[in-house]
C-alpha cells in the first residue's frame, strides 16, 4: 500500500469528517477500546466511552502544536426528561455558541429562544452555518460545548417549549 503524504492541509474538512465516521465504525465493531491515528502535525483519538482514560494506543500523547479532536464512539444520546426537547446539529462540525471569539454567546441556560433563531454556528468545509432552533421555550441545557466536534443529530440544546 502506498504511504500518503503527511500533510493534513491536503485533506479537506469533509474528507476528514468521512475518515472519522469509517474509524469510528471500526472502533465500533472492534474489541479495541481506542484508536489513534497520526499523520504529520494532525492526529485523532477516538475512545470507547467505556475505555478508561489512562490507556493509549500506538505513539505518545499530542504535542501542543498537533490537533487532537476526541470523538466518543457511540454517540451518546441520554433520555430526555419529560417535556424537554432536543435541537439536534444538522451536520458534522465544530460547534459554536458566539458569533466571535470573545462575542456574547447566542444563548444561557435559562433564557428564551423562538423557533427559527440562531443558537449557534457550525463549521464545517471552512464554512460557518448558523444553527436556528426548531422549537420556542426556555433554554434548559446547553449540551455542546463551544470549539467541540459535534456529529449529525446530535443534541446541541435542550429547550422545555413553551
Amino acid at each position: 500500500m502506498a504511504e500518503r503524504p503527511a500533510s493534513p492541509e491536503g485533506v479537506g474538512t469533509a474528507e476528514l469528517m468521512e475518515l472519522i465516521d469509517r474509524f469510528e465504525s471500526l472502533l465500533a465493531a472492534s474489541d479495541v477500546s481506542e484508536l489513534e491515528v497520526q499523520v504529520g502535525d494532525l492526529a485523532l483519538r477516538l475512545r470507547k466511552p467505556d475505555a478508561p482514560e489512562g490507556v493509549q494506543a500506538g505513539a505518545g500523547a499530542a504535542s501542543a502544536h498537533e490537533s487532537v479532536y476526541e470523538v466518543p464512539a457511540e454517540a451518546r444520546i441520554e433520555e430526555e426528561p419529560s417535556g424537554l426537547h432536543a435541537v439536534l446539529a444538522p451536520l458534522t462540525g465544530i460547534f459554536y455558541t458566539s458569533p466571535a471569539p470573545g462575542a456574547a454567546p447566542y444563548l444561557t441556560v435559562g433564557g428564551e429562544v423562538n423557533s427559527g433563531q440562531v443558537i449557534g454556528l457550525i463549521e464545517a468545509m471552512k464554512l460557518f452555518n448558523e444553527i436556528k432552533s426548531d422549537v420556542t421555550g426556555r433554554v434548559v441545557r446547553i449540551a455542546a460545548e463551544t470549539g467541540t466536534l459535534v456529529k449529525a443529530r446530535q443534541p446541541l440544546i435542550e429547550v422545555e417549549p413553551a
